[in-house]
């Protein structure tokens, strides 16, 4: 097995994280790190004891939803309810930071950003990081580097794929079906009837 990057191994906390969402729209997890090392998450969802989106729906006003807090938001809070300092720290996260999240991410003094996908990308978040002077690095995230069940799913795949081929299936049917599973693992085998 490969050993991932710290950057893939952040952001795959991130994604766990994210597994822990309340909200119906769009699942996100975020980290705090220092020297290697995460010190606080967080994920988008309600505050404490709240209603969750996932129970009682999403509370939409001006096509947001304002029941949730961000992962970002959750994460920073968290470090300032245990009066730990961010001042100089990373952060990661799933998708690029929204506007008022971005504006809270400078002011905590975070110097680094990290994050997996482009969602709804601000250009005034983006001008506001630059004038900040945060550095920011786009990391696509490769899940297939944490899925243990990869051989597994890959055998199943290339089994289902021989049966196909057994059948009275045509090649083109059965070479679209091999594309698909080639560019999900690689290392194509060509099947034929």
């Amino acid at each position: 097995m490969e050993r991932i990057t710290w950057d893939q191994f952040f952001l795959a906390q991130c994604h766990l994280l994210a597994l822990r969402s309340t909200c119906t729209r769009l699942a996100v997890g975020a980290v705090v790190v220092r020297d290697r090392r995460i010190i606080a998450g967080g994920y988008n969802g309600s505050i404490s004891g709240g209603d969750h989106c996932i129970d009682q729906g999403c509370y939409v006003v001006d096509n947001h939803c304002v029941r949730t807090i961000h992962a970002e938001m959750n994460a920073l809070l968290q470090c300032a309810k245990y009066g730990v300092s961010v001042s100089g720290a990373d952060l990661y996260v799933t998708h690029f930071p929204c506007l008022p999240c971005t504006k809270s991410i400078i002011q905590s003094g975070i110097s680094r950003l990290y994050y997996a996908m482009d969602y709804k990308n601000n250009s005034y978040a983006i001008e506001l990081l630059k004038q900040a002077g945060i550095e920011v690095l786009h990391v696509p995230f490769d899940a297939r580097k944490i899925d243990f069940l990869s051989t597994e799913r890959e055998d199943l795949a290339r089994d289902l794929l021989e049966e196909l081929a057994s059948t009275h299936t045509d090649q083109g049917t059965i070479d679209a079906y091999a594309q698909k599973v080639d560019a999900l693992f690689g290392n194509r085998q060509k099947l034929s009837k």
